[in-house]
């Protein structure tokens, strides 16, 4: 098939690129390097299903409809996005116009030349787990921060194509995913940060008390997730949970990467409003519907991340 990825550039979009590559399609990566990084592509350079890279913001109406118009899409996976919660707080603008109205946009180009979208969205648009079951889809949501706010409002949005259209569409909210090529600075993700600062012998900072729980989602098992989506019409107009239906507290998780109490210290919260205090998972509808179940245990996919880093970043 031939297929646009918006933010293939970034830590997941990586490997969703892979996957799609080693599946045998042809891709085209837009992707305006915000997040993502085009050495994170370096390694597929010259495979011939890597069609074009195109550095462009989805805002750019006149570029997605070259775009659309020279080529005959079958599926866009759309995870271009402003993905940090922080930030959203400090620049609601960005994240609203980037999530919500770059959606439309693309939205609008996908109807017009009937294209299935996969529209990446995320469990931060969910309220506090009070099941041990975890987390279903029809969990109430509460948009903490304005990132979960647009978030939503772009889910709504892809959905209403689907209703009003009939437009092949899938909203996925894949839990919190780790793993090789996220980054390990103030902007990436928990597990990237406390391995690199494990291994630079630096202490561990938690923000508040460490009690809050998360699901934390191998990178390789959410590629498959979402690469999976966009091939089964059986999720077409859902919305459908991946994550690894077990949820560790960040006092937890320090303590299984850094094996040392005394290198782990709790610092002020700089927005405690967004927390979200448990997360956890079920993703029993993307069993049910895709046949998806996650591989990759916490314990394996934190030392392939700490192989990762070690090898690359340090």
């Amino acid at each position: 098939m031939n297929i646009l990825l918006t933010g293939g550039a970034g830590f997941i979009g990586r490997w969703v690129t892979k996957r799609l590559l080693n599946d045998g399609h042809a891709v085209w990566v837009l992707d305006d390097l915000s997040n993502g990084k085009e050495e994170n592509l370096n390694e597929f350079v010259g495979e011939l299903g890597l069609k074009q890279f195109i550095r462009g913001d989805i805002k750019d109406e006149q570029l997605l409809e070259q775009l659309f118009t020279s080529t005959k899409f079958d599926i866009c996976y759309h995870l271009g996005a402003s993905i940090n919660v922080q930030d959203s707080i400090d620049d609601p603008r960005t994240t609203f116009y980037n999530d919500t109205v770059g959606t439309f946009f693309l939205m609008e180009q996908c109807r017009k030349h009937n294209v299935k979208v996969v529209f990446m969205s995320t469990c931060m648009v969910y309220d506090r787990c009070t099941e041990e079951s975890g987390i279903t889809e029809q969990h109430p949501t509460k948009p903490a921060s304005p990132y979960a706010g647009a978030k939503i409002a772009a889910e709504n949005m892809v959905l209403s194509y689907y209703y009003a259209y009939n437009l092949p569409v899938v909203v996925i909210r894949p839990f919190n995913t780790y793993g090789p090529f996220q980054k390990t600075g103030g902007e990436g993700g928990v597990v990237a940060i406390f391995i690199k600062n494990k291994l630079l012998g630096k202490n561990l900072n938690i923000y508040g008390e460490g009690t809050q729980t998360r699901d934390l989602l191998y990178v390789e098992d959410c590629a498959r997730f979402v690469v999976e989506a966009g091939y089964s019409d059986k999720v077409d107009g859902h919305i459908v949970n991946a994550g690894l239906g077990r949820d560790i507290s960040v006092n937890d998780l320090a303590l299984l990467i850094v094996q040392d109490p005394d290198r782990i210290q709790h610092v002020e919260h700089i927005h405690p409003q967004s927390e979200i205090q448990k997360l956890l998972g079920n993703s029993a509808k993307a069993k049910q519907l895709l046949g998806w179940e996650p591989q990759v245990s916490l314990e394996e996919g934190i030392r392939r991340t700490e192989v990762w880093i070690k090898d690359n970043l340090l």
